[in-house]
């Protein structure tokens, strides 16, 4: 006898693609409701190929192009946000040996041979969003669901027993300019979202972001911190104690990863609301774009995400380098920041020493 559709469980990877989907327009949504008057959102759909199979949706906001005949003046866009991505990546294929080796220091389950590869699924949400006044802060949000199953044989479109699965994800702020209502506003929020599923969560998630997010060559965060985590599953957790009750079934740690992803419109967009009209001036500006800089040199030397995505065969450089700023500036021996009294200063002076926010 048949089974329908209807009556087959809904797996764990179709419920992780309908969340994000879904999280995504709603974040898209919000934003263009921010700023009416600015273009909407690009919405670019597209398909991998190349042996691989996957799909994904890139949502991309970039200031239109001044007109080179208008006064200087016009040609300064007025838009709240500078350059913003929202993007999903529903992906699958197969994962070499040196791949499996590494990722089996987390997961024991994972088989290895040293030269077989291993199918796995991946899908995630990534966001970056660069707002245009140097008030207003940066934002960084990322949710993702990695599955690695048994090979299957040729032709089979159902996908072989898992084993290994997990989720990772998180979020964090990077202000030009120090606000600390802003700053107590943001991980308050995402403390609480934390705290709906166990005590431990923030305070380890808060350490292992300002720990990802160090820049070592020039000492210092790359910004005011949030949380950030890997390898979440029912195995025992390096960073996480065994007798703290925190999620561990995959219905369990999914309802943390929508508690959280639920979280990010409340804990950015009145903070973007609140800084995207102050006024400002060409030295805030020439700071702003300066502190751009660094987050270009994370990003490009340090970030394992964009690594290795610039790695991947046939990857999608577009959609990896969403992250990075429209506009950056480095100077030779800048000394702007080293006066430790001025606003310039009293943000480098959190990003050396990573403060406790809540």
């Amino acid at each position: 006898m048949a089974t329908s559709e209807s009556s087959i469980p809904e797996t764990m990877r179709k419920k992780v693609e309908t969340y994000i989907f879904a999280l995504q327009d709603e974040i898209v949504s919000a934003f263009e409701k921010i700023d009416p008057n600015a273009p909407p959102f690009k919405r670019d759909s597209w398909v991998r190929a190349h042996g691989s199979g996957g799909k994904g949706m890139s949502c991309v906001f970039s200031a239109p192009s001044p007109d080179p005949t208008s006064s200087p003046s016009a040609q300064e866009p007025n838009t709240v946000l500078e350059k913003a991505g929202v993007n999903i990546s529903v992906v699958h294929g197969m994962l070499p040996p040196p791949a499996i080796k590494q990722m089996r220091a987390d997961h024991s389950s994972i088989p290895y041979d040293g030269t077989s590869s291993l199918p796995f699924f991946a899908a995630g949400i990534s966001l970056v969003v660069h707002p245009r006044n140097p008030n207003a802060p940066t934002v960084h949000a990322n949710y993702r669901y990695f599955e690695i199953t048994e090979p299957v044989t040729e032709g089979s479109v159902d996908p072989g027993k898992v084993v290994a699965w997990w989720f990772g994800g998180g979020s964090d702020l990077t202000p030009s300019y120090l606000y600390e209502e802003d700053a107590i506003h943001f991980h308050s929020t995402i403390k609480n979202a934390c705290n709906q599923h166990g005590s431990e969560l923030y305070p380890t998630f808060k350490k292992w972001c300002d720990e990802y997010f160090h820049i070592p060559h020039r000492g210092e965060t790359r910004g005011i911190g949030g949380l950030f985590f890997d390898d979440l599953s029912s195995e025992k957790h390096t960073r996480l104690s065994d007798d703290v009750p925190r999620p561990k079934s995959a219905e369990d740690i999914f309802a943390f990863i929508q508690t959280l992803g639920n979280s990010f419109i409340p804990a950015y967009l009145p903070i973007l609301e609140r800084r995207m009209s102050t006024p400002t001036n060409h030295h805030q500006r020439r700071w702003q774009l300066l502190r751009r800089g660094r987050y270009v040199e994370f990003n490009l030397v340090y970030d394992r995400g964009t690594k290795f995505g610039l790695q991947t065969p046939s990857a999608r450089i577009e959609s990896i380098l969403m992250s990075l700023p429209e506009t950056a500036r480095w100077e030779y021996m800048s000394d702007m920041g080293s006066d430790e009294a001025s606003e310039e200063g009293k943000l480098l002076e959190v990003l050396k020493k990573p403060k406790e926010w809540v």
